[in-house]
C-alpha cells in the first residue's frame, strides 16, 4: 500500500489532544493542511466517567465524544486506525490494516494498556479496563447473562477501586473480589485508604492485598504456587504499561517502555516527535488524566511553535493534584496531599468537573 505523507499526525484521541484541538478552535488556529487525527475509534471515551456509566449513573452518549465534529471544526481529517509499528528514523508508521503513514511531525497521545499476568491458559475470561470500548462489550455481556458469577478485579489503584464498586452495583448477581499486588491505594493518604476499605467491606467486596497474580490456570488465579481464587472473569485494572510497539520504534524510552520527553514534551531522541499523557515519561508528571489535560493546554501552543520553528513553551507539572474517586452511589472520596474526605457533595463536584470537560469538548 502506497504511503501517504502528512505534515502533522496527532496519534490518539486522549485527553491532551482533545484539549489542544479545542484550544485551537477557540483561538482560531488552523493546523497545516493534511493534518490528521488518528484514532482507533470514531468516539473518544472519557475515562473519568466510565465507573459512573457502569454504575448506571450516566448513559453511553454522556461519556463519549464524537470526534468527527471536533475534527471538522478544527480542520483536521479524522482517520480511524490503530498503530502496529512505528519507525521514528524513517518518520513512518504502519497501521493494523496495512496502511502506511509518513509524517513531518508527530504527536503521540496513545494512552497505555494494563499489564496482564505473565502466564494464562485462557481458562478465565480476561477484560482489560482499557481500551474502554472493549471492556464495555464484556460488561454488557455479563449484564445480559444475569447469572451468578465469580468476578475478580485485579489492581490496587483508583481505577480498580472505582470499577469494583461500579461492577458490584451493576452486577448484583456477581461475587466481587479485589486483588492488589500491594496495599490498596498505596499512593494515597492514610485517611482515604481507611475510608476506601470501609466502603469495600460494607458492600461485601472481598479484598486480597499483597497478592501478585502471576498466572492463570484451570480457572484459578495463582500467586507463585498458591491458588488464590477461582473466577469466571477477571477485570485487568493494573495501571499503565506502554504500548508494545513503542519499544521497537527507535524513540528513547524509559525502562518501562514509555517515551522520554523534555518539559516541552519533545522526545529526547527525536525532537520532531511529541508525547503526552500515559504514553510519555515526563519528570514529575504522573500517568493521570489531571496531568494529561494540562499537557494538552501546553500542546496547543507547543505544536504551532514547533511547526514554525519558534521557541517552545515548557510544561511544568504541578507538585500535587486533586484526586476524586467515585463510589458508585453518587458520592466520591477526595485526596489532596495529606488531606482526604468523602461524601455526596464531593460526588456532585466530581460530576460537575466531568460534565464540564465533556461539554467543552463536544461539538454538535
Amino acid at each position: 500500500m502506497k504511503p501517504t505523507r502528512h505534515s502533522l499526525i496527532l496519534a490518539g484521541a486522549g485527553h491532551a489532544h482533545l484539549v489542544a484541538m479545542r484550544r485551537w478552535i477557540e483561538n482560531g488556529y488552523n493546523p497545516p493542511q493534511g493534518t490528521i487525527l488518528l484514532s482507533p475509534s470514531p468516539k473518544a471515551w472519557y475515562s473519568g466517567m466510565m465507573p459512573g456509566l457502569i454504575a448506571g449513573r450516566f448513559t453511553s452518549d454522556e461519556c463519549a465524544i464524537d470526534l468527527a465534529p471536533l475534527c471538522k471544526a478544527c480542520e483536521v481529517e479524522l482517520v480511524i486506525g490503530e498503530i502496529a509499528d512505528l519507525n521514528a528514523a524513517k518518520r513512518r508508521m504502519k497501521l493494523t490494516n496495512e496502511q502506511v503513514l509518513e509524517y513531518d511531525y508527530l504527536s503521540l497521545n496513545v494512552g497505555s494498556v494494563p499489564p496482564q499476568p505473565l502466564h494464562n491458559d485462557g481458562s478465565i475470561n480476561l477484560a482489560p479496563a482499557k481500551p474502554f470500548a472493549g471492556f464495555n462489550e464484556h460488561w454488557q455481556a455479563w449484564r445480559k447473562r444475569n447469572e451468578f458469577m465469580q468476578l475478580a478485579v485485579l489492581g490496587g489503584g483508583a481505577a480498580a477501586f472505582e470499577l469494583a464498586l461500579a461492577l458490584q452495583k451493576s452486577l448484583p448477581q456477581a461475587q466481587l473480589s479485589l486483588i492488589c499486588s500491594g496495599d490498596l491505594l498505596s499512593g494515597y493518604s492514610r485517611g482515604l485508604r481507611h475510608k476506601a476499605i470501609k466502603i469495600l467491606d460494607e458492600r461485601g467486596i472481598k479484598r486480597h492485598k499483597n497478592t501478585r497474580i502471576d498466572s492463570i490456570a484451570n480457572g484459578w488465579l495463582i500467586s507463585g504456587t498458591r491458588q488464590i481464587l477461582q473466577a469466571e472473569a477477571l477485570v485487568i485494572a493494573t495501571g499503565a504499561a506502554a504500548q508494545p510497539w513503542l519499544a521497537s520504534s527507535g524513540l528513547k524510552c524509559d525502562n518501562s517502555g514509555f517515551v522520554e520527553v523534555s518539559d516541552s514534551l519533545q522526545s529526547l531522541s527525536h525532537p520532531e516527535v511529541l508525547a503526552s499523557g500515559d504514553c510519555a515519561n515526563q519528570t514529575g508528571a504522573a500517568h493521570s488524566g489531571v496531568y494529561a489535560v494540562r499537557q494538552g493546554s501546553a500542546l496547543s501552543q507547543i505544536i504551532p511553535a514547533l511547526l514554525d520553528s519558534d521557541t517552545l513553551r515548557e510544561y511544568k507539572p504541578q507538585a500535587r493534584a486533586l484526586a476524586l474517586l467515585a463510589t458508585a452511589d453518587g458520592g466520591a472520596l477526595m485526596h489532596y496531599g495529606r488531606f482526604s474526605a468523602g461524601g455526596r457533595l464531593l460526588g456532585m463536584y466530581k460530576d460537575y468537573l466531568d460534565k464540564g470537560f465533556m461539554g467543552r469538548h463536544t461539538i454538535d
